[in-house]
């Protein structure tokens, strides 16, 4: 890593169900505004702007931002899936790194419909061609949504390899609504029991209904600033980005393995290049949000970024070793599954957890001494980002 790249400001919305939700530059800009508000700096500070969002015409970043300000300054627009806040930041990130700018703001924001995602084109090849053809090969197709065959495919395949028992995917659902119980920005602040997640719908064995993340509305927001920034604003102690890696797929992903194809590699690439970058591994984590798209990719994420060792997740999972109380704190904010997934924000929705944890201000859900942080946000496509924040 180059320049320190520190993050000043955070800022979020409250996620809401399709149809109940402002309009997505509404959303944004309340995020934008609030993550400034948070930084103590004003619009006019800001040098460049990234917005991400997956669905909606071009140029909905300017829409949004303009509602911030008309400063004239550069806006881009990004999009790689369910990646596409993390790659936002990335970006971000690398234009204070790399000196091109002192400060930036970052937002993603998604206004979602109702249903499970489907395709917007079909006069032209689709991109998950690939993917698709993974799981044509390996498991066929059927009914079900096509995101969550692909990812309870990889769980079927993980319980062949390991053994593990259904209700294992289940209990990291009851987790994920016992986490979002406490945050008031998550969509679902209701309980599960084990009971009641195994009971709901079958969608993709091992998958049943509340093992899958909704359609989500949101926006969230983060102001991104260089360390001579920071001393002229009088910003000390700020919360960094100490290590970040973005990896897209490799030839591995279009074998013979669900496991593979759902990201697996290109999860465990990033997390080791982060570790690399930083001098520190796994163990020095305190806190991470994940991408819990479905169970089934918590579960092998464990794994992927080093919570874990392979074949060790149902024995971590049980254990309670990754909520308050065990090793790690994994999606304190509810994650994918309870706080919700819209698609452009989710990424920086992490970042503002993270955040939130490290300077000590996530109210019930604080995880108690969190220093490091680690974030894991994955788009199918695909691409991969892993961000480690530090608070020293």
């Amino acid at each position: 890593m180059g320049r320190k790249v520190n993050v000043i400001g955070v800022g979020m919305v409250k996620f809401q169900k399709p149809g109940a939700s402002d309009d997505y530059h509404v959303m944004a800009s309340k995020a934008a505004r609030a993550a400034l508000a948070d930084a103590k700096v004003e619009y006019g500070d800001v040098e460049q702007a990234y917005a991400g969002y997956v669905f909606g015409d071009s140029t909905c970043g300017q829409r949004a931002i303009y509602e911030v300000g008309l400063t004239g300054i550069p806006v881009f627009n990004v999009n790689n899936n369910c990646a596409t806040g993390s790659t936002a930041l990335y970006l971000g990130r690398q234009a204070i790194e790399g000196g091109l700018a002192e400060c930036v703001l970052v937002v993603g924001f998604e206004q979602m419909e109702k249903g499970a995602l489907g395709s917007k084109f079909n006069d032209r090849t689709n991109p998950m061609d690939q993917h698709a053809g993974v799981m044509g090969r390996v498991q066929g197709f059927n009914q079900a949504p096509p995101t969550a065959q692909m990812f309870g495919g990889a769980g079927r395949e993980y319980r062949w390899r390991y053994g593990a028992k259904r209700e294992t995917f289940g209990k990291i659902a009851e987790k994920a609504r016992a986490h979002a119980s406490k945050n008031p920005f998550a969509l679902f602040n209701e309980k599960l029991s084990l009971e009641e997640v195994m009971a709901s719908p079958e969608v993709f064995d091992p998958l049943t209904r509340f093992q899958c993340c909704p359609p989500t509305c949101g926006a969230a927001a983060a102001v991104l600033c260089s360390e001579d920034f920071a001393k002229r604003k009088g910003i000390a102690n700020a919360v960094y980005i100490a290590g970040q890696a973005m990896t897209t797929d490799y030839k591995s992903s279009f074998g013979d393995s669900m496991i593979k194809m759902i990201g697996y590699d290109m999860a465990k690439a990033a997390a080791d290049k982060v570790y690399e970058q930083t001098g520190i591994g796994p163990k020095d984590v305190q806190v991470v949000e994940l991408h819990d798209c479905f169970t089934a990719n918590e579960l092998l994420t464990y794994e992927a970024i080093g919570l874990c060792k392979e074949g060790e997740a149902e024995k971590f999972i049980w254990e309670g070793d990754n909520t308050y109380g065990g090793k790690f704190v994994t999606n304190p904010s509810g994650g994918l599954l309870s706080k919700g997934h819209p698609l452009g924000a989710t990424g920086l929705a992490q970042c503002t957890e993270l955040v939130w944890q490290l300077r000590g201000e996530a109210g019930d859900r604080q995880v108690q001494g969190a220093k490091v942080a680690l974030q894991h946000n994955l788009g199918l496509g695909g691409a991969c980002v892993v961000t480690m924040y530090k608070r020293d």
